[in-house]
């Protein structure tokens, strides 16, 4: 009998607040461009970008913002196993942003409000994306509650990830990134003696290789990796990427992802 190739796992990230961000603001313009009833004119489509900087006034400067690179490399590392898609609330220049930023090849899909006609919270719009990809349900990711809320009222798994930091644990503990993260040191002796204290500490395995530069016979040209999969509280080793990447610096190594 002919089988179905089994779908990835389906990724949607809000964009802006998980992947990118902007300056502060001024008070004064931000009232008026977030204006709920203005805005989501824009965000659905009703208005274009234009129309709306036009309504906010001259002062409303247009730019792309930047891009959180922590994220990007999350974004980066899930696709190797997942389907990554972005669900913005956004206007007609979303778009010609991504390609500005170097970000409109970094997703699978991307799905605009504006071009939708729709906008989170209302959860038609979660519901046409699985509909669009073929998905019954996704893992979704926004630093808005409301927004990850209604997402899971419309069947995904919602998820509030108020910073870089809660997005690497939402998918590390979804297993939509390795587990695992290697500490590469310099010296064996210090590899082994951290890995020791590690083990006492509830980190697991804990194992230590040796890893020679590849075309190299030299031993100097050799790292030392201490292998690490579980944290002590019991989730996986790469929900604390930045503290172990500070503990690698301390003694002169760097992390890598398993």
């Amino acid at each position: 009998m002919e089988r179905t190739p089994a779908l990835k796992p389906l990724l949607l990230l809000d964009l802006d607040g998980v992947v990118r961000r902007f300056p502060p603001m001024p008070a004064e313009i931000a009232a008026r461009a977030f204006e709920p009833s203005l805005l989501h004119r824009a965000v659905t489509g009703e208005i274009s970008d234009e129309q709306w900087r036009q309504a906010v006034g001259p002062d409303f400067v247009a730019t792309p913002g930047e891009v959180i690179p922590e994220a990007l490399a999350l974004v980066r590392t899930a696709r190797r196993q997942c389907f990554v898609a972005l669900l913005s609330n956004a206007t007609t220049r979303l778009e010609a942003d991504l390609a500005l930023l170097g970000l409109d090849a970094e997703f699978d899909a991307v799905f605009n409000s504006s071009r939708l006609g729709l906008a989170k919270p209302d959860p038609a719009i979660y519901r046409r994306v699985l509909d669009e990809l073929g998905h019954p349900t996704a893992v979704f990711c926004d630093d808005t509650a409301e927004n990850a809320a209604a997402a899971t009222k419309a069947g995904l798994d919602g998820v509030h990830v108020p910073d870089t930091a809660a997005l690497r644990t939402a998918l590390a503990v979804r297993e939509l990134i390795p587990p695992t993260v290697l500490l590469v040191l310099p010296d064996r002796d210090e590899a082994e003696e951290l890995a020791t204290e590690l083990l006492e500490a509830g980190w697991g395995p804990c194992a230590v290789h040796r890893d020679m530069l590849a075309g190299e016979d030299d031993a100097e040209d050799v790292d030392w990796v201490v292998e690490l999969t579980t944290a002590p509280d019991g989730l996986p080793a790469s929900a604390h990427h930045a503290e172990l990447d500070e503990l690698a610096e301390r003694h002169d190594g760097f992390t890598s992802d398993g």
